[in-house]
Parts: C-alpha cells; sequence; structure tokens
C-alpha cells in the first residue's frame, strides 16, 4: 500500500459560524446537531494528525471512501460504537465515550432518587 499523505484544506470555522449565524433558522439547526459537530470536528483533527486521506482510512477499516465520507457528516446518520471504533483504530486514536452528569438533575432522575432514598 502506497502512504497518502493528507494536505487539509484551511478553514476559519468561526469565521464560517459567525457568517452563517445571520441565516435564519442556523441557530436552532446548528445547536441541534452540536455534539454530533463535536465529534466530525474530533474526527476531522484526529484524521488530520494521522496523515491520512479517506481513502487511507476507509482501506484501513475495509470500508469504502464514501463511507468515510458520511462518517465526516454532521447530521446524515449516526454511527454504530463499532464503526467508531473501527475509525479512532485506523487514524490511531483510542475512543472514549463517557456519561457526564447534568448540572441539574432532570425531573425524571430526580423522582428515581427520591424513591431509592425512601426505599
Amino acid at each position: 500500500m502506497a502512504e497518502l499523505k493528507y494536505k487539509p484544506v484551511s478553514h476559519d470555522h468561526e469565521a464560517f459560524l459567525k457568517n452563517a449565524q445571520k441565516r435564519e433558522g442556523f441557530r436552532k439547526a446548528y445547536k441541534d446537531l452540536e455534539e454530533e459537530y463535536t465529534l466530525v470536528r474530533e474526527m476531522l483533527s484526529a484524521r488530520s494528525k494521522s496523515g491520512l486521506t479517506q481513502e487511507a482510512v476507509a482501506e484501513l477499516m475495509g470500508t469504502t471512501k464514501s463511507a468515510v465520507s458520511r462518517l465526516e457528516s454532521a447530521g446524515k446518520h449516526a454511527p454504530s460504537l463499532t464503526t467508531l471504533k473501527k475509525y479512532a483504530q485506523a487514524v490511531g486514536c483510542n475512543l472514549e465515550i463517557k456519561l457526564v452528569p447534568r448540572s441539574c438533575p432532570t425531573k425524571h432522575s430526580t423522582g428515581r432518587a427520591k424513591k431509592q432514598r425512601t426505599g
């Protein structure tokens, strides 16, 4: 396999967001997909640091370039945990998933905690 080095195109994400905020409905749509956008930024950053193209990542994952392209697109579909692990391994990373407590409990969790305390 000939190793290809990925050369990212410069992109000023902050400038893009500032300009996009002017469009009607953008803020809500972006907020609704905020977690997905964060994941995609991390994936693109990891691939860039690894110096790999989508084609090279696809080969390492045993899939196609178009599948990698879909993975790197927010809001298109929800990848499985297995697929995310394969992607992480291909770009030389470990995948970490964690649950982070909210700052204020939801009604559902408060009710459950209350039931557990009263037993």
